[in-house]
């Protein structure tokens, strides 16, 4: 395989996501089936550019240092970006090879009459390496939304909350890859025989991961492992992969064997198959979305999960004569601006505007009303997040409180990532008093 292989097929990404549509995951992983590389090409495509697009704010200051404003055509651009993550980010790739390899994929992206002024600044980056690495970690401190490339907006509200030292615990976590984890599915299988299989025929290194809310052994971060799909116990449905943070709102449901549970935002399924798992199956569940692709990969989980008491429709349908008589438990893991898991969607933080916190709250409260009237007396309703912001957690819950009579506050929680070591959720439960 030559060694331009993965950059030209990064480039071509990275091109394609600046042009919009299709998220970065989507992209990445529609791209790479379309070719045969090893798995050191694949990880280096994918590290390439998830590190471009993650640091771009940074790399576009570097370029602009050398450049001036305004940027340069997109494929230049980019191709400068990948030169320089390289030189800055990657120290297991040479300086020389960085930058000859930049150099040649600049030819090949037809842009020979570029490849001088690319080799001239690469190399004028190298003769200030030392220089220019210590300017990097002043603009953390002077500039943060440019030393930790997060947009300005968002930056200036973390620090108005939470001061220099948490914003900057913050930044640093966003721009860290995340971590996998397996919660492990007890309908098909326990703790015992998923660990077995994984450490004796599938080459899976892993370390329990525990938390306070949820039992000890049914997390495990995934430190080494073939490629997911690819893994016979994930086919087979002996375990999900999930953040813990998403446990946090069904351990909030309280949910038991018997009960009847409507998951309103329910696709694509984690927090559905972990509800069936703790209900062992036994009881009803009514899982609804308004979005029949996602509702699609919802009964492929249930399905490969062993989920057999979920009944899966979309959010408009009418009511099942069953669960006409209300429910015990009712869960709203609400759409947000998803702020609280920069770090595992790479590219949300530049497609996130700053009005899209003040839109969200509006949709988030008329969810919770419709939730409230499916809950019965004495029944729970838990309302989640992955948002840290308090305009779509803290304030929803009390504008549905001033307004809505009957239920009041039981729990409420924020994971934050600087301190719980995961990733951002809010959780609120409510109970229906009359």
């Amino acid at each position: 395989m030559s060694a331009q292989k993965p950059r030209e097929i990064a480039v071509r990404i990275l091109n394609q996501h600046a042009r919009g549509g299709l998220f970065l995951d989507s992209l990445l992983e529609r791209e790479l089936a379309t070719h045969t590389l090893s798995p050191a090409d694949r990880r280096l495509c994918q590290e390439l550019v998830y590190g471009v697009v993650r640091w771009r704010a940074t790399l576009d200051w570097l370029i602009a240092r050398k450049t001036g404003d305004p940027p340069q055509p997109q494929r230049l651009q980019d191709i400068l970006r990948l030169g320089l993550y390289q030189i800055f980010w990657l120290d297991r790739i040479p300086d020389h090879a960085a930058v000859h390899e930049t150099v040649e994929l600049t030819k090949r992206s037809g842009l020979a009459a570029q490849a001088g002024f690319v080799n001239a600044i690469l190399r004028s980056y190298l003769r200030e390496a030392g220089p220019t690495r210590k300017l990097l970690q002043d603009l953390q401190i002077t500039a943060p939304h440019l030393g930790w490339s997060h947009p300005e907006w968002l930056v200036r509200r973390w620090l108005d909350r939470w001061g220099p030292d948490r914003t900057r615990q913050l930044l640093h976590w966003n721009n860290t890859p995340a971590r996998n984890y397996g919660r492990v599915n007890h309908l098909k299988t326990s703790t015992a025989d998923l660990l077995k299989r994984w450490r004796t025929t599938e080459n899976v290194e892993c370390d329990v991961f525990r938390r306070d809310w949820y039992d000890d052994e049914l997390v495990y971060e995934l430190r080494r492992h073939p490629p997911l799909h690819k893994m016979p116990s994930f086919q087979d449905g002996w375990f999900y992969v999930q953040d813990p943070s998403t446990l946090l709102a069904v351990w909030s449901l309280q949910v038991r064997p018997g009960l009847r549970v409507l998951d309103l935002c329910a696709a694509p399924g984690g927090k559905t198959t972990y509800i069936a798992q703790l209900m062992r199956n036994q009881g009803r569940i009514l899982a609804r979305d308004n979005d029949p692709e996602r509702l699609e990969i919802l009964r492929e989980n249930c399905l490969r999960l062993g989920v057999t008491c979920a009944e899966i429709q979309t959010a408009d349908a009418p009511l099942p004569d069953w669960a006409r008589a209300g429910f015990d438990r009712v869960l709203v893991d609400a759409p947000c601006s998803n702020t609280g898991v920069l770090r595992r969607r790479v590219d949300l933080r530049w497609r996130l505007q700053g009005d899209d916190i003040q839109r969200m709250p509006a949709t988030q409260l008329q969810l919770l009303r419709q939730a409230a009237s499916h809950v019965r007396t004495g029944g729970l309703l838990v309302y989640s997040t992955c948002s840290l912001e308090p305009e779509e957690n803290e304030q929803v819950v009390r504008a549905f409180l001033q307004t809505v009579p009957g239920f009041s506050l039981e729990h409420e929680r924020i994971l934050l990532p600087f301190v719980d070591a995961v990733d951002g959720a809010y959780v609120a439960r409510l109970r229906r008093k009359s």
